[in-house]
């Protein structure tokens, strides 16, 4: 960190033309055009939103030792990369583990204002998922366990009441009745990592399912052609759909013809990045998923298997690979990264008078593999690339 400024200059990710933007008190008070040497000026738009973070660089949300701590620096790891919102995503695990976890993470927030205003709310993804192989994914298949809304209160009763999003399978019989008391409390619901029925999809989303979590994975190898769930999620206006475009989850043809199916407007990027992400290439030990390998592609997969083992790339990568294998302009991109995920983070994502100054400055060329990030603003005050 190197304090607050006044004003920061860069290019409109839209127009590629000049702008200034005024800060005060942290937050956008002007933003004016302006006349630039545009060759060498970074394009500025508003800070990146991941709704998926499990870990990276050897941090981990999940391993059951979560320290408020570690969250912290997972938290300017973050904001180097450009993430100035994002949400901790615990995976399916004991009562105990998730309730420390939660719990650091709580604490975390309550220490430290950077916490606070990047972290607005955590993700739990599971316990409620299917227990098969295949939609199970990584997900220890002995922590499985139905919907149940005491579990929850536990949750909210250790975190403060931080819980702000849960992704469940709708299989089960109870899960319309639980989707509904999550709804009435004012959870996100999201659908994934399950073996649900076209008919369970449609139940669960007239219930008050909002989203798809990295839809197109967490699913089994094998679905029948027509119906099932992944056509019944892209179909459905009422969803919107969470993408892992790092180029292993899904094939650059799948991602841009789901994109188009689900529709610009409705789809967001997420990094869903693990513990092993951005480390250098090598075989790890991990507490969840075992022995893993980062290859020299970035690609995480289990050890002496073609399976994934994770998502191993950050946000500012996952978006200059979207633009790539969908045929985005700059502008959509960051569009799914920002303005699309906003919306469920109470609508953050903005560049726009008014609106906290999170904001990004970032060097990109058509065909680069990442956004490079010169400069992150957390409500003003300027972090360094990670």
């Amino acid at each position: 960190m190197s304090g607050t400024v006044d004003h920061i200059v860069g290019r409109d990710v839209g127009t590629g033309q000049g702008l200034s933007v005024t800060v005060a008190d942290g937050r956008i008070t002007a933003i004016a055009p302006l006349d630039l040497e545009l060759a060498s000026t970074p394009y500025l738009s508003a800070g990146l939103i991941d709704l998926q973070v499990n870990g990276f660089r050897g941090l981990d949300f999940n391993d059951g030792a979560l320290t408020a701590e570690r969250v912290l620096a997972l938290t300017r790891m973050m904001a180097g990369l450009g993430v100035t919102t994002y949400l901790p995503t615990l995976i399916t695990a004991s009562r105990a583990s998730l309730g420390s976890a939660l719990a650091a993470i709580a604490a975390a927030r309550r220490q430290d204002p950077l916490c606070e205003r990047m972290i607005p709310f955590v993700h739990v993804e599971g316990p409620f998922l299917a227990a098969e192989d295949g939609p199970r994914g990584g997900h220890p298949r002995e922590h499985v366990r139905p919907p149940d809304l005491d579990e929850v209160a536990e949750w909210q009763r250790v975190s403060g009441g931080l819980v702000g999003k849960i992704t469940l399978s709708p299989h089960y019989d109870q899960a319309p009745a639980f989707i509904r008391a999550l709804v009435a409390q004012g959870i996100l619901v999201a659908i994934g990592h399950t073996s649900a029925t076209v008919a369970q999809i449609q139940d669960a989303v007239a219930a008050g399912a909002r989203l798809s979590t990295h839809l197109g994975n967490g699913a089994a190898a094998m679905l029948p052609r027509h119906p099932n769930f992944i056509w019944a999620q892209l179909a459905d206006d009422r969803l919107d759909a969470g993408f892992i475009a790092d180029g292993f989850h899904l094939p650059a043809e799948t991602f841009k013809a789901m994109l188009r199916a689900k529709g610009l407007g409705r789809s967001y990027l997420v990094s869903d990045t693990t513990a092993p992400g951005g480390l250098s290439p090598g075989i790890y030990d991990q507490p969840i998923g075992g022995r893993v390998e980062v290859g020299s592609d970035g690609r995480l997969s289990v050890v002496g298997t073609p399976y994934l083992a994770g998502a191993s790339r950050p946000l500012c990568e996952d978006v200059a690979l979207a633009i790539r294998m969908a045929d985005l302009t700059l502008a959509d991109g960051i569009q799914l990264a920002t303005l699309n995920p906003g919306r469920f983070v109470g609508g953050r994502g903005r560049l726009a008078i008014g609106e906290v100054a999170d904001l990004i400055l970032f060097d990109w060329e058509q065909g680069t593999a990442s956004l490079a990030i010169r400069e992150t603003y957390v409500s003003g005050e300027k972090y360094s690339p990670a």
